[in-house]
């Protein structure tokens, strides 16, 4: 059987078009490879009353310690203007050396690298090796990887170490590893007042000034200078509203919305009560709430043996020594931690989420030697 080549298992992937929850087809095509290969595959439906219904895989080839860990996903965010992009995002076309579509760099190239990376190295002599692919790391994150990992432990799995192949790369193929993330907690503070008419304010209670207050002392000072291994932690607010379209009408409440990045200075239950200070300071007796949302803890994945092993095989490699991050976003990284220690290592990521999203044909094919010297260094 002729082994599967990663450009060609991108480009099936990329022509698959699982916008976020649909699976489109790209679960059914990693199956089959992965089947073909000798894994045994099982897809793993979630479901939950609030958001949408989500396919996931988990594969495994081998048995037993050491236990090793591809994790991704293989939903997409939308295209957005078709028509704006040279090429259709879900051809997967190659032109100038670069392959084309949503989901290139973020993450069925890394996806598909995983995947030739791994048939190539065979099943391990001793130890296992799993795919843990969810539908849902672009969307709400409830019935995709948290619920996988539950999943799997249930069945007996244990887990020694993980690389989810998110875009780390900030420039060149090999530039960055994520070791860690900032945490992010989110809330709207919601000011109530009394509505009333603009020429009779002393019958209203205006919600924005107070609103105004508790923003500006939320702002005010920095919650921190950053740590070690993490950038200072950030607080932003990214909407500032009332509902009201009327020049004459006092409103009857207002609000605003934010979202923390936070280090490891801080919990997310020691940012609410931070918050919860500052703004009871900052309006008095008026009529206030805070609606929060699920937050996302800060972690770290200490330097150590396995975090060498990932970046020597990169540089040994690429020639190049990566960098040991913790910047950026969120990922599904954030609910491995619980499991196993786990890093974060795909392709460069300048061109994810946005129109003519692309990535170097050459990209793909050195991660997957990247992957597959991993491989070999673990199993050895």
């Amino acid at each position: 059987m002729t082994e599967p080549n990663a450009v060609e298992i991108a480009q099936a992937l990329i022509r698959c078009p699982s916008v976020t929850p649909a699976e489109g087809g790209a679960l059914d095509t990693l199956g089959k490879i992965l089947r073909d290969a000798g894994y045994e595959v099982n897809r793993v439906p979630f479901t939950d009353v609030n958001t949408p219904d989500i396919d996931n895989l988990f594969a495994k080839i081998g048995s037993g310690a050491p236990h090793f860990v591809f994790a991704g996903h293989t939903d997409v965010v939308p295209p957005g203007d078709v028509a704006s992009w040279t090429h259709s995002p879900f051809s997967g076309e190659i032109a100038n050396g670069e392959l084309f579509g949503r989901g290139a760099c973020d993450m069925k190239g890394a996806v598909a690298a995983f995947a030739a990376a791994a048939i190539k190295f065979g099943k391990p002599k001793r130890g296992t090796i799993s795919f843990l692919i969810t539908g849902d790391e672009e969307g709400p994150a409830v019935n995709g990887t948290r619920k996988l990992l539950r999943w799997a432990r249930e069945r007996g799995e244990e887990f020694d170490h993980c690389i989810v192949g998110e875009p780390t790369n900030v420039n060149a193929l090999g530039d960055m590893v994520k070791i860690g993330r900032r945490g992010s907690l989110s809330g709207t503070l919601i000011v109530r007042g009394l509505q009333g008419h603009v020429a009779y304010p002393h019958l209203a209670d205006n919600p924005v000034p107070p609103l105004i207050r508790a923003v500006t002392a939320l702002l005010a000072e920095p919650l921190d200078k950053g740590t070690e291994h993490f950038d200072a932690s950030n607080l932003e607010v990214t909407s500032l509203e009332t509902g009201n379209r009327a020049f004459n009408v006092i409103p009857a409440e207002s609000r605003a919305q934010f979202n923390i990045r936070f280090n490891d200075l801080h919990t997310a239950d020691s940012l609410r009560e931070h918050v919860l200070k500052r703004v009871m300071a900052a309006v008095g007796d008026t009529a206030f709430q805070i609606d929060w949302e699920p937050s996302s803890d800060c972690f770290l994945t200490q330097r150590g043996a396995f975090t060498d092993l990932v970046a020597d095989a990169i540089q040994e490699t690429t020639g190049a020594a990566p960098k040991l991050s913790t910047t950026g976003g969120t990922s599904d990284a954030r609910f491995i931690k619980d499991y196993c220690p786990v890093v974060e290592f795909g392709l460069v990521g300048q061109t994810m989420h946005k129109t003519d999203e692309r990535v170097p044909v050459a990209d793909v094919e050195k991660l997957t030697q990247i992957y597959q010297r991993i491989l070999e260094r673990y199993f050895t």
